[in-house]
Parts: C-alpha cells; sequence; structure tokens
C-alpha cells in the first residue's frame, strides 16, 4: 500500500510538471501556475487523508475515545 501512495504522487508530479512545460511553452504562465497549485493541492489532500488513517490507526491501538 505505502509503494502504491508513493507511485500516485509521483505520477501527479510528474504530470503537472509536463503540464506545466507545455503551458509555458505556450506563453500561458498564468493557467501553468494554476496547474501547479492544483497539483500541490490534490497531493496535500492524500496525504491528510493518510494522516488521518494514521491517528484513527493510533486512537484504535492506545484504546483512546
Amino acid at each position: 500500500m505505502a509503494i502504491d501512495i508513493i507511485f500516485k504522487i509521483a505520477g501527479i508530479g510528474l504530470l503537472t510538471a509536463i503540464i506545466n512545460v507545455i503551458l509555458k511553452k505556450s506563453d500561458k504562465d498564468e493557467i501553468a501556475t494554476y496547474v501547479t497549485i492544483a497539483g500541490l493541492i490534490l497531493v496535500l489532500i492524500m496525504v491528510l487523508d493518510m494522516l488521518g488513517g494514521l491517528f484513527d490507526t493510533l486512537k484504535s491501538i492506545l484504546n483512546l475515545y
């Protein structure tokens, strides 16, 4: 499972970088910036979801309510 998340994050980063380069070459710098921010937000949502799962696991291990 952990390697799957790493590949997803790397895929989002690679796709974002490719789209960013294409848009910058066609003089659409503002849209390229938005695409980069959107990729960053997607990765942050994935990481926050993983952190939520970690806290749930810790809560169940330590029998906290």
